[in-house]
């Protein structure tokens, strides 16, 4: 019997013992992901959350954020052009295109801008009558599109004249 007690002993130790990396693991696991949270949320990894930290130290800097002074507002004005229907061919599933978008423009070129708006419209529905059905449907459609019509607006009135174009509506039907 005094062997059976031996062999019964063994199991039991081993167990024991089989706990201790898993507790050791969980305790370095729990402090790595602790240390982390403290890294992201101070700035000191990725930057994220410096502004946060800063106003809840008192640092005079973080303040300065809400009150404008840090970053200031660019001088701009958003052109609205017409919303425009173009018909694609009729071979193809789809029937129209229709898109709205505005121009970002500096302010003191605004009017000017608005004053020349039927010759970017005519630029915009020439190239879109042009455009092929099949290309409209890639996943990258509106951003190839998006930066060829930005390109052909600061053509006609001129690069100091159009900083962007934003894309409000951009739908096949």
């Amino acid at each position: 019997m005094a062997e059976r007690d031996d062999t019964e002993d063994e199991p039991v130790g081993k167990k024991k013992a089989s706990k201790l990396p898993l507790i050791i693991g969980l305790v370095l696991a729990l402090a790595g992901g602790g240390g982390g949270f403290y890294a992201v949320q101070s700035g000191m990894i990725l930057g994220a959350g410096g502004e946060d930290h800063a106003a809840a130290q008192g640092d005079g800097h973080a303040g300065d954020v809400g009150q404008g002074t840090a970053m200031e507002m660019p001088d701009v004005a958003f052109v609205p052009l017409d919303p425009m229907v173009i018909s694609l061919p009729s071979n193809s599933g789809a029937r129209h295109l229709r898109f709205t978008a505005q121009l970002e423009v500096p302010s003191a070129a605004a009017t000017e801008v608005e004053r020349l708006k039927p010759r970017v419209v005519d630029v915009f529905n020439s190239y879109l009558r042009a455009v092929e059905v099949a290309d409209l449907e890639k996943p990258t459609a509106l951003l190839k599109y998006r930066s060829h019509l930005l390109r052909r607006a600061q053509l006609v009135l001129g690069d100091e004249r159009v900083n962007n174009l934003l894309v409000m509506e951009f739908v096949v039907n």
